[in-house]
This record gives structure tokens, C-alpha cells and sequence, in this order.
């Protein structure tokens, strides 16, 4: 009872109490949706599922997907939450597609959810949901679970909550209270289901409830119930075995996004030897940057929550200015705001560190959705002429290393810089190899301790003749004492100047520090394995996965394609007008509405193809396949057939 059982796949056998023989299907991916109110626990279900995936050694992405209100009416459309997860023992770059198994706890979550599971695929819901009041909620007229409308799809109906409940009858709890551990009798479903570790689960429910132990135990006693029930129950016959990925050796944890930014943080403030203060106002989805950095005052961290996004990163370049390494973190709608201060900090040729976790928009926008708006925001969004570094990350792992390359260029160059995030890869997790610290970048730096002028005066703006980077004087510091402020200043001496061969100066000289950090950027990594790829597919930050995992698929189907990642938007590499010319087309995919490739178009005068969504969801690779393909005919003069309905072509075993 699977979509991804492959029927010749020999079964192992075990016996379940009372004699029932239960076979074992070895499956190589499987992907599982679970999808219920937003007060069902879906989020905190998928997050101890993945923990024990990640445990047991299985490489996975995660797509958590949640509502915007914070508690929308019960069993309505408007409050489903669910959570995605893909594993595999194997290399895997997305959550998947679709799932092969979609659970439900309630009319209104299969009604948003049942589009995406493929037919034949698993549909486990909770019977006690289906009332004719929740029914009505959404518009069904009949009850799915009984009417037949179902029949295209594997349909396990378990009354989940009356079973939860049922096993709970002598923990003490009324029926209410016993009623919201259904979700972890899922999880022990679940955990039977794929042969999950349950150790570290009940390790975390006696931890996260050791000031409330009846909860607890009614928790852990809801989970094995579940684990139980699918060892005895008739209507799963078989379970699962998905085996671990192999991995390089190492220590590894899995890791969300926002986790790895908080981490690189942290680990940047170790690296360099500053103080690391954050300065920031609660806004969906970086808040649990906020949250994180809070818990590590012990190395070296501070935080503030401001009053406003204004006051945070006012805060933050006070920060810097006095010696600190500040950090603002926000989305789309905080950045706007923050937009003077960052020039400022242009001006000033301060470091700073403006975290943007984008979302989608204008204004308020979907802010629980994913997006890549933000770019050209980055970009030019400032007043005057005020060029500002701009870098990427392309994974939930990745935050962590995009995070100290920010710190490099901000604390080398003095200079803001502007981190791109997005809510998908804040909040989607992977598995990540912990690095040892001596292998992390050297982030020191030197502030200026005495005067470096010719007569003996402190020249502010006297500037490194290799990165153009002033120097950074702390105040206090004995006979270097210098004005600072918003207006023009004045070359080395740092006064205000309103001359104009001045400004002209200032201007051009600050662009070019800016340009200049290209020099320091690694080569550029073309994946083109046969080398006679004739397009190829540009992306920057999360579309790297969904990318990745479509060029499988083209190069699985017989066909070359090449694939281009930035990781630094400003400047961009040095070579990527020499890699763009080779090709014949290039595909630039975006969760925009073609900024990147506006910007590689006026750059180097290659006519980008540009294809983008703006769903606040991420790309499917099976779309982008299609597209990719659509483009390779177009430049070959020729047809060729590309399924696109597998996660896993069968030609190489490659996944998504």
C-alpha cells in the first residue's frame, strides 16, 4: 500500500502480536505530507519526524507551509498548516515534488491538499474529523471518506482522535486536553510506518514538558499507542525501510535556515574577536534569528528588540561604529523601511550586517510565503548613489557559510552588506556536516590605534590600496577623534564637503570599493559534466535545489544542460560574462518576476530567458524540467521525450 513500491521489489516479513505476518517494503524515497488545523501540531509532528530521519542517517528537505493568521478559524481552508518531507538514501535537492503519502486530520486539509497527491497515492485521514459541521465548513456536500470520490487514491481511514483519547482514558486529562496528543499517535503511526528511532522522541517529550509531567506522560503514552497500533492493526500490512544515505564522515545535525544564519553569526563573532550585536524588530519569517541569538549570551552575543525596524538597525550601526559586529535581520516590508539607515551606513563605510529573510509582497503580502522580490530592492533600494554588497545562500545549510562570507566582505571592506534569505529555506531544514572551527575563515581585523597622517592627524577616510576599505576607529581612542555623520565627506580628512569634484569623487570611489570585492570571489562553478551543453540555467538562493533536481532529469533523459548558481548578486563574479557567452540560451528560473534576469540582460547583453512564478511556493523540478527541455528543442531544431512524472529518474537513480 504505497506509490512507490515497486512490485518487484522482494518483501522481508515480521510477525505482529497475535500472529498477523506484516511484510517490509524496501522503498529508496519517500515523500509524506501531513496536513491538518493550525492547531493540530503539524509543524511540531514534521519537525520530530525529520529529527529521527536526520538521526538515522537519511538525507531529506523540508517544506513547512502554515498559515498567515495566527489562529484562523478551526476547520477552515484559510487554517491549514502542513508539513512536507522528502527522504531518501540517496542525494536528494528538494521536499519533493508531490507526496506519496498526504495525511490528514480534517475535511478542510484534504480539501487544500488532495490537488497535489498523485493517484494512487496514500491518503491516511482521521475519520473522527469528518463530521457534517467540519464537512460543511469547506463545501463538501458528502462525506469523501464514504461517497466513493476517493476511490482514484489508497484511502486508510483511522479515527485518530477517538483512538487517542481512547488510549488516554486514565491519564487524568479531560477530553479536550487528551485530544491534542492525536498528533503524536500520528507520529507513532508514522514512526511504525518507515521504522523511525522513537528514543530521541520520548527524550523530547520529557524534556519539553518536565514542568507539566502528566502532559508528558500523556504525550509519550498518545505516541506509542500510534507505534502500537500499526504493529497490530490489519489495515497497514506493510511498512517501510527507507535505508540511510551515505555521507562523507563527519559529525552532522539537521538544520533550518534560519538555525545556520543564527549560527553563522555566532561563529563569525568567534572568528573575528568582535562582540556580535543584533538589533531587530519581530517580523515574520526572521524572527527565529531573533529567538536564537537570544540563548548565546555566553559567546559574545547581544540582542535587542526594538521598538521599530528603524530604531534595530539604528541600533546595529551604533553597534558597529563603536566597535561591535551589527546585525539586523528582517523581510521585504522591514527593509523598505531600514533603507536610511543603510545608507548611512554607505556613507559612513561602517560593517553591517542587514539580514533580509524574504516573503512574499507588496506591503504585507503573504507573510508565511516564499518569495525572491527583494532583489532589485537590494540592489538600488536606497537613495542616491549607495552601491551595497548582496549575497545568497542556496540552502537551509548553506545560511551558515553565506553568513560568514557576509562578515568577510562587511568587516574587510567596511561596508553594509545584504544577506537574501527566503522563508523557504528558513524554515525548510537538510542535514548539515558540523565544521570544525579552526576550518572557518580567519575574520580578524585591526581597528586604528594611532594617527596616520603626515602631520600627525588622524585621516578617517585614508583609505587600504587594495580593498579601498577606510580605517575603523573605535571612539574613545586616544587622538582619533573624526566627525561622522549622513552628509557628503570629505576625501581623507573626513569633513563635511559639498564641493562637487568632490562628491563626483566620493561617489565613483565608494562604487568602486564595492567593485572591487570581486576580485576576492572564488571562480565560478559551471555544472556542465559533458562540456557540450548548449544552454544553460542561471538561479540565485533557494531555486538552487529545485534547479539541480530538474537538470537531473534533462541529463537523465539523455540531453546536456549546464547549471550556474550565484551566491553574490553584487558585484557579480568577474567571469560570468565569459561563462554566459559559451552558451546558446540561458534559463533564468525566479520566484520573481524577472529581476536577475533583468540585471544579467543590461550587464552583459545576453538575451536571458526568464521564467518565473510567484505562487509563494518553491519551483517543482518536473515544471522546470519541462521548460528546460522546451528550450533545449528550441535551440537544437529537435524533439525529444522527457518524463517528467518520476522523482527519481530510473535511468541513473538520481533524485530531486
Amino acid at each position: 500500500m504505497h506509490p512507490a513500491v515497486d512490485p518487484d521489489i522482494d518483501a522481508a516479513s515480521s510477525s505482529a502480536p497475535g500472529g498477523l505476518v506484516k511484510s517490509v517494503v524496501a522503498l529508496d524515497r519517500v515523500v509524506i505530507r501531513l496536513a491538518g488545523d493550525s492547531g493540530d501540531g503539524m509543524q511540531l509532528t514534521g519537525g520530530r519526524f525529520t529529527s529521527e530521519t536526520a538521526s538515522f542517517g537519511n538525507d531529506l528537505s523540508t517544506l513547512p507551509n502554515f498559515p498567515a493568521e495566527i489562529r484562523a478559524p478551526t476547520g477552515t481552508l484559510p487554517g491549514v498548516s502542513s508539513f512536507q518531507l522528502h527522504f531518501a538514501d540517496h542525494d536528494i535537492m528538494t521536499p519533493g515534488d508531490a507526496p506519496d503519502v498526504l495525511v490528514v486530520m480534517n475535511p478542510a486539509a484534504l480539501k487544500a491538499n488532495l490537488v497535489d497527491l498523485p493517484g494512487g497515492g496514500l491518503l491516511i485521514a482521521d475519520s473522527d474529523e469528518f463530521t457534517p459541521r467540519n464537512l460543511a465548513k469547506v463545501g463538501y456536500a458528502s462525506n469523501p471518506l464514504e461517497d466513493g470520490s476517493l476511490e482514484k487514491w489508497q484511502l486508510v481511514s483511522v479515527p485518530l482522535t477517538s483512538m487517542t483519547t481512547d488510549a488516554l482514558a486514565d491519564s487524568g486529562l479531560g477530553k479536550k486536553e487528551a485530544e491534542r496528543s492525536k498528533n503524536m499517535f500520528t507520529l507513532g503511526l508514522l514512526s511504525w510506518m518507515y521504522h523511525r528511532p522513537t528514543e530521541g522522541t520520548i527524550r523530547f517529550l520529557e524534556r519539553q514538558f518536565r514542568r507539566k509531567p502528566q502532559i508528558a506522560a500523556a504525550n509519550i503514552a498518545a505516541f506509542r499507542a500510534g507505534f502500537n497500533y500499526g504493529e497490530t492493526t490489519e489495515a497497514f500490512a506493510v511498512s517501510y525501510e527507507v535505508k540511510p544515505a551515505p555521507m562523507a564522515p563527519g559529525k552532522y545535525r539537521h538544520i533550518s535556515g534560519n538555525q545556520a544564519l543564527s549560527y553563522g553569526l555566532v561563529a563569525a563573532g568567534q572568528r573575528s574577536g568582535l562582540p556580535v550585536f543584533l538589533g531587530a524588530y519581530p517580523i515574520t519569517p526572521a524572527s527565529d534569528i531573533l529567538h536564537e541569538l537570544s540563548k548565546h549570551k555566553a559567546y559574545g552575543v547581544r540582542t535587542f528588540q526594538a521598538e521599530d525596524e528603524i530604531a534595530g538597525i539604528g541600533a546595529a550601526l551604533g553597534a558597529s561604529f563603536g566597535g561591535a559586529l551589527g546585525v539586523t535581520t528582517t523581510s521585504g516590508p522591514g527593509v523598505a523601511l531600514k533603507a536610511e539607515t543603510i545608507g548611512l551606513a554607505v556613507m559612513t563605510e561602517l560593517p553591517l550586517l542587514i539580514i533580509d529573510v524574504q516573503r512574499g509582497g507588496p506591503s504585507t503580502g503573504l507573510p508565511t510565503k516564499t518569495e525572491q522580490s527583494d532583489l532589485l530592492q537590494a540592489l538600488y533600494g536606497r537613495n542616491g548613489e549607495a552601491p551595497v554588497p548582496v549575497i545568497a545562500p542556496r540552502s537551509p545549510g548553506d545560511c551558515f557559510d553565506a553568513t560568514l562570507e557576509a562578515a568577510r566582505i562587511a568587516l574587510t571592506y567596511r561596508t553594509p552588506v545584504i544577506l537574501l534569505s527566503d522563508g523557504y529555506l528558513a524554515n525548510g531544514a537538510e542535514p548539515w556536516s558540523i565544521p570544525a572551527a579552526d576550518e572557518l575563515p580567519d575574520l580578524r581585523t585591526e581597528f586604528a590605534t594611532e594617527p596616520n597622517g603626515e602631520d600627525g592627524e588622524f585621516l578617517p577616510y585614508l583609505r587600504d590600496p587594495e580593498t579601498l576599505a577606510r580605517p575603523w576607529a573605535v571612539p574613545g581612542t586616544a587622538g582619533l577623534q573624526h566627525r561622522i555623520g549622513g552628509l557628503e565627506k570629505a576625501d581623507k580628512t573626513g569633513n563635511i564637503s559639498y564641493d562637487p569634484a568632490n562628491h563626483d569623487f566620493m561617489t565613483r570611489t565608494r562604487q568602486a570599493k564595492v567593485d572591487g570585492i570581486a576580485a576576492s570571489i572564488p571562480a565560478t562553478e559551471v555544472d556542465d559534466p559533458n562540456g557540450d551543453a548548449r544552454v544553460a540555467v542561471i538561479g540565485w538562493g533557494s531555486t538552487y535545489g529545485p534547479i539541480g533536481a530538474a537538470c537531473r532529469r534533462i541529463r537523465a533523459s539523455g540531453r546536456s544542460i549546464a547549471q550556474v548558481h550565484l551566491r553574490h548578486l553584487n558585484p557579480l563574479p568577474a567571469d560570468l560574462g565569459e561563462i554566459l557567452a559559451r552558451y546558446d540560451r540561458v534559463v533564468c528560473p525566479e520566484m520573481n518576476l524577472g529581476q536577475l534576469a533583468m540585471v544579467l540582460r543590461a550587464k552583459y547583453l545576453v538575451d536571458v530567458h526568464s521564467h518565473t512564478q510567484v505562487r509563494g511556493l518553491p519551483f517543482r523540478a518536473a515544471e522546470l524540467a519541462a521548460v528546460f527541455q522546451d528550450v533545449i528543442d528550441g535551440t537544437t531544431g529537435t524533439v525529444a521525450t522527457l518524463d517528467t512524472g518520476s522523482d527519481t529518474p530510473a535511468q541513473t537513480g538520481a533524485a530531486l
